[in-house]
């Protein structure tokens, strides 16, 4: 299969970089469009694949397009590349926002899969949500989920409005584990650490928790009761979060980034 990826950004990168590394493709199958001068001399020094700078010379050679770039730039990106695709091929975006029925009508293309990866794919543990159209045969569907297990762990959902959800949970995520994490170490600081002192209190703390909840079977109430002794301090703190409605908080922020989402898709 050979694999086009336009645009040369970080997530484009990202998964050129995967793919190599995984062996699932070779760089004689992997191919890079990207506009900008200056970008494409550092996309050849890593050695990844061929780039191009024009649509024309590379689009047609491609068995699976991928749509890296802005979804504010797909429009103007469609114009350019709408005469070379055909039916045949298989497209994956990874624009958020963007619907699979106006990738379609852009290109008058049939099999495209839209997916909605997070940041920590860059470092091999990214969270990816994907969905297909029904034009999208069951074995071009696992070539692609292959690809985007190069970059961690994928899940396959039936609807497309389900991807605005994955979006606010997943695709922010990181964001809310960054703030949480943040305001721990602002925590700490104020207790007398020093800020080195505090990030590292925090960050083996989060990094802890979550291995030992990965190789377990325990669910996270369950964690919760296994630390939290009863008259102790984990309940004192956890006494103060369920009095300020801290869940509650939480599922409302994650509420509004659906909202959110679902305005962008329409817009």
């Amino acid at each position: 299969m050979n694999i086009l990826i336009i645009g040369g950004g970080n997530m484009g990168i990202t998964y050129a970089k995967a793919f190599i590394n995984s062996h699932v493709v070779t760089r004689s199958q992997l191919m890079i469009l990207e506009k900008t001068i200056g970008k494409t001399d550092e996309l050849k020094s890593l050695n990844v694949g061929e780039v191009y700078n024009e649509a024309g010379d590379c689009i047609s050679k491609a068995d699976l397009i991928i749509l890296a770039v802005k979804p504010q730039d797909f429009m103007q990106l469609s114009e350019s590349m709408a005469k070379a695709v055909n039916k045949n091929q298989v497209f994956l975006s990874i624009m958020a926002g963007v619907k699979i029925s106006t990738i379609k009508k852009a290109l008058n293309i049939d099999k495209v899969i839209r997916s909605m990866p997070n940041l920590p794919a860059q470092i091999g543990q990214g969270m990816t949500a994907f969905t297909a159209t029904d034009a999208v045969t069951r074995h071009e569907q696992a070539l692609v989920q292959n690809l985007l297990s190069t970059t961690g762990k994928t899940l396959y959902v039936e609807k497309e409005d389900l991807l605005d959800a994955v979006t606010a949970v997943s695709g922010s995520g990181p964001a809310y584990v960054y703030y949480f994490m943040d305001a721990m170490v602002n925590t700490a600081m104020q207790m007398g650490f020093n800020k080195s002192e505090a990030e590292l209190l925090v960050m083996q703390t989060f990094s802890g928790a979550m291995s030992l909840y990965q190789q377990s079977e325990l669910n996270c109430k369950e964690w919760i009761e296994k630390v939290a002794s009863k008259g102790g301090t984990t309940e004192a703190a956890l006494r103060s979060f369920s009095e300020n409605k801290i869940d509650e908080r939480i599922g409302a922020g994650v509420q509004k980034a659906l909202d959110r989402a679902v305005e962008l898709g329409k817009s």
